[in-house]
């Protein structure tokens, strides 16, 4: 009688969260755990003796990238869906990962016991990313406020008034208090300051500004 359930493999040089991550899935419903490998070495070997319906692999191995697996996968099993699952969350990784073929990036914290959840969601079509990652991508494509002509953006009342307490050293609750909003409100804010400047840091906004003349010296 054939095996039923997704069928999962997995790679992972760290023999505690190897361990963790097979007990998940094998005690999960509807997951079948094919295999678990510590190094690229048998990765490759688990690949090409076991068709996966989902790859979970990471990227850092002993003896090369996570990232050659993810594209051996895709080509000796097309229908196979890899996730990393990784402790890297930097750009330079998720990006590449992409574009080897993932379709799911989730950092560690993110594979305790929702990860059969995951899993299924990947193999029924979605891509679960831990939401660090997607608002990192979001940001990554948000349009650039254009400037004006005059070359100095034009801030809000309120934005003002955060870009001054954030050049004074105030933290984002120090300043929520100030201005009698939540730290949601002044998050928001700041990321509008931050779009207008075309900045991505505090360091970056006080000196662009003070650089513009929003902020005096």
């Amino acid at each position: 009688m054939a095996a039923t359930g997704i069928a999962v493999a997995l790679v992972e040089d760290d023999d505690k969260f190897r361990l963790a991550l097979c007990n998940v899935v094998s005690a999960a419903e509807g997951l079948r755990l094919l295999g678990a490998a510590a190094t690229l070495v048998e990765g490759r070997a688990l690949l090409a003796r076991e068709s996966p319906d989902v790859l979970l692999v990471d990227l850092e191995l002993p003896d090369g990238s996570g990232l050659a697996l993810i594209e051996e996968a895709r080509r000796q099993h097309p229908e196979c869906d890899a996730m990393v699952v990784t402790v890297f969350g930097d750009e330079r990784n998720v990006f590449r990962a992409l574009e080897a073929g993932a379709t799911g990036y989730l950092l560690k914290d993110m594979a305790g016991p929702e990860l059969a959840d995951h899993i299924r969601r990947l193999h029924a079509g979605g891509s679960p990313i831990s939401p660090v990652i997607a608002r990192q991508l979001l940001q990554r494509f948000q349009p650039i406020a254009p400037v004006p002509a005059s070359g100095v953006p034009a801030l809000s009342a309120r934005e003002q008034a955060v870009l001054e307490l954030i050049s004074k050293g105030f933290t984002f609750d120090e300043i929520a208090r100030l201005q009698e909003v939540s730290s949601h409100t002044v998050s928001t804010y700041v990321k509008r300051i931050y779009a207008k400047l075309q900045v991505r840091s505090k360091t970056e906004a006080v000196y662009e500004a003070t650089k513009l003349g929003l902020l005096r010296t």
